[in-house]
């Protein structure tokens, strides 16, 4: 089975719909529950994309969902920057093992999605919007996105703007427990 497993390893591989690529994300994996897969993204992890590479500043969890076209990390008020929720509109999300646990140690997993450019955030300081729309439009043109799958990242969009916005779902709270949670992970590996 290709889903992960608690305490594998797990690269996020995102892409764009043009194939090119886009952020590398590792992390460990925490978990499911009904919402999905949990996956602690620690702080001072190095992350890239074409362009850009950095050192996260901030523990995070990312939830790949069970249904729906989206990931979405969330992030406390430790995060020094003002997002608590960045939702990512995606399609075609995959997962791949590429190492298989053993006694000796986890397994390795890589999760694929393509980013659909838009995001759903929730801001200490703006609330919850919606970023990107211009880089949407941008790439609906140039990367000729077709209009079924246009229609179909707006309509989740919209379900995703009004669950963040309301907290129902995996946004009311549910991934405080999950952050926890790999916080007390990557303590007990340091001790």
């Amino acid at each position: 089975m290709d889903l992960p497993r608690a305490g594998d390893l797990v690269v996020a591989r995102n892409r764009k719909w043009d194939g090119g690529p886009h952020w590398v994300v590792p992390g460990v994996a925490l978990g499911e529950d009904e919402h999905g897969w949990w996956i602690y993204q620690g702080r001072g992890e190095f992350i890239s994309r074409p362009g850009m590479a950095l050192h996260t500043l901030a523990d995070a969890v990312l939830l790949v969902p069970r249904d729906g076209g989206y990931a979405a990390t969330f992030y406390d008020e430790a995060n020094p920057g003002d997002f608590r929720v960045y939702v990512d509109l995606a399609w075609d999300l995959a997962w791949s093992r590429i190492r298989a646990g053993s006694a000796s140690g986890p397994g390795a997993v890589e999760f694929h999605m393509i980013d659909m450019d838009l995001d759903v955030i929730r801001s200490a300081s703006r609330g919850v919007f919606v970023d990107d729309e211009d880089e949407f439009e941008e790439h609906r043109a140039s990367m000729d996105y077709p209009g079924w799958l246009v229609s179909a990242v707006r309509d989740e969009c919209e379900r995703l703007f009004a669950a963040v916005r309301e907290g129902t779902g995996p946004f009311g709270g549910v991934a405080d427990e999950w952050l926890a949670r790999g916080r007390a992970a990557t303590r007990e590996d340091h001790a």
